[in-house]
């Protein structure tokens, strides 16, 4: 066996006069060392510099043990160095926390001893509406109406901030959150002063939102996970891990001209998605990997959910340096940067070839141009297949429209940090807008067109470029900072297409540069969507028609006469470089982002000082949780259960807790307008998410949701099973409660895909539900579930629900018994027929951890938190 030694051994170098220290890894084992993975090698940096004694060793020798096979089942601790959230997920988490301090309170404890333990950051992105667009003035009217319909949330949020240690907000207007962490919040190396050196390692950190990946293409190891499982991290519990297997994906050759990081990111999900990867770290490696810029790897690296994967880890190499560079670092950090990766032996080496779990084989060469849809990220097509994707749709017009194609373009929009945080990318549009505008080309009537970046610092380099104008000339005014289209908060839809839709003439399509495009993600009303690059969103915008082969036919007429083709306006590599040339100053950076953080607005908020927070009553934007209660106990045990609904495959999270805007006539806009809310101002559900009453009656709120117990019930109803009756869901739920009957939820494959928002799983102990059977989770829904308490069970392979036929009336009997509880244990389920019959099986506990385990049979996180807290604590004077 090679050697295995946990004792921790130190290096030092002197750098511009400063000596710094470092753990040896390359040092210590040697050829071993290097035969890990990159992402390996920082877990196990990780666990010298956090465990000790026996649990060190066993770590250590469980990481090493992985080359054997190239996989594991042994457990690692985690420790990042920091959590990012946005607000719609750092809402809830401080809404816990508060909470949890009165829980303390009420217990006889000081609350004030409950603090996030690790540093907090948290944007102000995800609720940003595009109400305005198309004007020049578009981004400060959609900032001022956020800022009055957010001003309750907002000032919570100010509460925490001022009351809680550890916490920063970054107000609205700053950017997207994973930009932030780009351009302002990473540091790549980090560095702690001692009396006599400076210690230093790598930057590692976690966020709640799934795309938190997108900092892996600057050599920052960093994952997506919900915000309870956050929570345990910041209150210093660290995050066990099974060792995971990591797919490496050697990349050859260089992109072809013309070929964007987009094409490479869908190519990517396609390829990955394939292959059934689900929770793997993906790291990249091959000599393609150092022809791609930094911006570019970021792109690739946002998309690792839509792949399935953990991580999209890129090694440092000179590119993270000149993107350091770009973005304003100091010359002295970059240096420590570069000297410390090379000793650490963390930097990509073009020629390795580290031990993969398996090796995946992309030829960037090979790439073209593509876009992804009309419903999945992984659907991977030709530009020019739209047409003929479209055709082939079930969709007859009832008659003519009038002037809108069939498949008319109704969203256009460049939005999210997918692409907007690459500058070519964004470049590459303005310059393509550029020559439409020089053709007299316009955007027809019916296209929302919007400009989303995720930094305030693109303002400056497009307009030094000359590009802001030419952007606004063909609809593409700045709308805000923020994820906007991305996220679901695309606001209402242009009035012709709506009167279209009523009329049944058309179907419209999304096109947009953002990472989903689920039936409903978009808008509520939209179940087509194309994922695309920035550029070729303008050009579907001009063509105003998602039925057009646009390799083929022109992209429109220009007022001349003449066919204006996607080759006449496809900016060559040469002009972006030169465009970018022109455009780019690092000093923007930081002074755009401190010129937004000092938003007056944002500053002029009042909000409490007090250590708890002073709960309205009449609030629909704040409540109290019940579950943030000292009451709360393990559902685990045996017990037969009613299925409150039985749901098919890719059930996402935009299924199970909405993010879009909350529809006028749904039971949750009934629910509101008897509180006193207006009926036409109702904001986004993402909105709502410090009420549990609202979001317990937002979970399965969703059009394109069938619940196979009733699939021709209403939106959000359920069948009631003793009664016979079709009802609210939560009607049912409470129904069930009220009589002592335990409830369960059946689902097909990868259920909980999409964001990482732990209301999916809220919501669903709050209906009572006990446990979910389902062929497979994605992982970051099934660590929500664990973390309110609701047990995962995995069907044996080759059931689903719709091969169960569970009908109402039958129950499911769950025999998952907490001592007998253990990382992927057997379950018996037995399935009790309403007629009398029997039938058994064997689930598997969806559980990976013992530490999984403890929060289970405790009832959760917080139950989790608050006695880990008591027992801590000194009682309150």
């Amino acid at each position: 066996m090679e050697n295995t030694n946990a004792t921790p051994r130190q290096a030092s170098f002197t750098l511009d006069g400063t000596l710094y220290t470092y753990l040896d890894l390359p040092g210590m084992y040697g050829q071993a060392y290097y035969r890990l993975p990159v992402v390996l090698r920082l877990l196990l940096e990780n666990a010298l510099r956090n465990m000790q004694d026996a649990e060190r060793d066993a770590a250590v020798a469980a990481l090493f043990g992985w080359l054997e096979h190239g996989t594991s089942e042994s457990e690692v601790a985690f420790q990042p160095g920091r959590v990012l959230m946005h607000d719609t997920t750092s809402t809830p988490a401080l809404v816990d926390i508060a909470a949890m301090r009165d829980a303390l309170a009420e217990a006889g404890v000081d609350p004030r001893v409950l603090n996030p333990m690790l540093p907090m950051d948290v944007s102000v992105d995800h609720s940003l509406a595009v109400e305005a667009y198309a004007r020049a003035d578009a981004a400060a009217l959609n900032l001022d109406l956020e800022l009055r319909r957010n001003a309750e949330r907002y000032r919570f949020l100010r509460w925490a901030s001022k009351a809680l240690s550890n916490v920063r907000i970054h107000p609205p207007g700053t950017g997207i959150m994973h930009t932030i962490n780009l351009e302002q919040l990473a540091t790549v190396v980090c560095r702690k002063a001692g009396a006599e050196s400076v210690a230093l390692h790598p930057d590692m950190m976690i966020g709640t939102d799934s795309h938190t990946p997108m900092i892996n293409g600057i050599g920052v190891l960093g994952w997506g996970v919900g915000g309870l499982e956050a929570q345990t991290v910041m209150f210093g519990m660290p995050t066990l891990l099974r060792i995971p297997d990591v797919i490496g994906v050697r990349l050859t050759g260089a992109l072809a001209p013309g070929v964007t990081a987009t094409d490479l990111a869908l190519t990517v999900t396609q390829r990955l998605r394939a292959i059934g990867v689900s929770g793997e770290f993906v790291e990249f490696f091959g000599p393609g990997a150092g022809t791609l810029s930094a911006g570019a790897r970021c792109v690739v690296a946002n998309m690792a959910p839509e792949y399935g994967a953990t991580t999209g880890y890129f090694p440092i190499d000179g590119e993270t340096l000149a993107y350091l560079r770009q973005t304003g670092r100091p010359e002295s950090h970059i240096a420590l940067v570069r000297e410390y990766a090379e000793r650490a032996g963390i930097a990509l080496d073009p020629d390795a070839a580290p031990r993969y779990t398996r090796v995946v084989e992309v030829a960037l060469d090979r790439v073209r141009m593509h876009v992804a849809g009309p419903k999945r990220p992984q659907d991977l097509h030709p530009y020019t297949d739209t047409k003929a994707l479209l055709a082939g749709l079930d969709f007859t017009p009832r008659a003519p429209s009038d002037g809108l194609p069939r498949h008319a373009i109704a969203i256009a929009a460049i939005t999210s940090c997918t692409n907007t945080s690459d500058p070519r990318l964004l470049t590459a549009a303005g310059l393509l807008a550029r020559k439409a505008r020089q053709a007299g080309l316009r955007v027809p009537p019916w296209v929302k067109t919007s400009l989303g970046p995720g930094s305030p610092a693109a303002t400056d380099y497009l307009a030094r470029a000359g590009l802001l104008g030419d952007l606004a000339a063909v609809g593409f005014d700045i709308v805000g900072y923020g994820c906007t289209t991305c996220i679901g908060n695309a606001g209402p839809l242009p009035a012709p297409v709506r009167a279209a839709m009523a009329a049944g003439t058309v179907h419209p399509v999304a096109v947009l540069s953002g990472n989903r495009n689920f039936p409903g993600r978009i808008h509520p009303d939209l179940d087509l969507g194309f994922l695309m690059s920035p550029p070729l969103v303008i050009a579907f915008a001009l063509a105003g028609d998602a039925e057009r082969d646009l390799g083929q036919e022109p992209v429109q007429i220009a007022p001349d006469g003449r066919a204006i083709h996607l080759r006449d306006l496809w900016p060559d590599e040469a002009e972006i470089d030169a465009a970018l040339s022109a455009g780019q100053r690092p000093t923007d950076y930081a002074r755009a982002f401190k010129i937004a953080s000092a938003n007056p607005a944002w500053q002029a908020l009042q909000s409490p000082d007090s250590a708890r927070f002073p709960w309205d009553p009449a609030s629909t934007a704040l409540r109290r949780p019940p579950f943030a209660s000292l009451d709360e106990a393990s559902q685990l045990g045996r017990y037969a259960a009613h299925p409150l609904l039985v749901l098919g495959d890719d059930v996402t999270t935009d299924h199970l807790s909405p993010a879009s805007a909350i529809p006028p006539d749904s039971l949750i806009a009934d629910f509101l307008v008897e509180r006193g809310d207006k009926r036409d101002d109702l904001n986004v559900f993402a909105s709502r998410r410090g009420n549990w009453q609202v979001m317990m009656r937002a979970a399965f709120y969703s059009k394109s949701l069938v619940n196979l117990l009733c699939p021709e019930a209403p939106v959000g109803h359920t069948r009631h099973a003793p009664s016979g009756r079709v009802e609210p869901i939560w009607d049912a739920a409470a129904r069930y409660a009220r009589a002592g009957q335990p409830v369960v939820l059946l689902a097909g494959e990868r259920f909980g895909t999409g964001s990482s928002r732990d209301w999916a799983a809220k919501g669903q102990r709050l209906l009572g539900i006990r446990a979910v059977l389902a062929v497979s989770f994605e992982r970051i829904h099934r660590s929500n579930l664990i973390g309110m308490g609701i047990l995962p069970l995995r069907l044996p392979e080759g059931v689903t629900p719709a091969s169960l036929r569970i009908r109402s009336g039958d129950r499911i009997e769950v025999g998952a018994e907490a001592a007998a509880l253990a990382p992927r244990a057997p379950v018996p389920v037995r399935i009790l027929r309403a007629g009398g019959q029997v039938e058994t099986l064997q689930a598997a506990a969806a559980v990976e951890t013992r530490l999984e385990v403890r929060l289970l049979r405790m009832g959760g996180v917080i139950p989790a938190i608050l006695s880990d807290t008591i027992k801590s604590a000194v009682p309150n004077p």
